[in-house]
């Protein structure tokens, strides 16, 4: 296993990594839900955490205009 050699432009640019920065503040959101008492239901942050690891998938495997080579 390699790195991609412009690992940082991929970090700032790939919708992928975004949307699994999200899947994981709705997963870390699900696990503080019990001290914060009825503000949200938790069936809904681990909805969101889903949908977000969904399209963190899609997102990797579609062509980004950003990331294109020689951008």
């Amino acid at each position: 296993m390699t790195i991609v050699p412009d690992w940082r432009r991929v970090l700032k640019r790939a919708w992928s990594v975004r949307l699994i920065v999200f899947a994981a503040l709705f997963s870390s959101a699900e696990v503080a839900l019990p001290f914060l008492g009825d503000f949200i239901s938790p069936g809904r942050m681990a909805a969101l955490s889903a949908l977000a690891t969904a399209g963190a998938f899609v997102a990797r495997i579609l062509a980004q205009k950003d990331m294109e080579d020689g951008t």
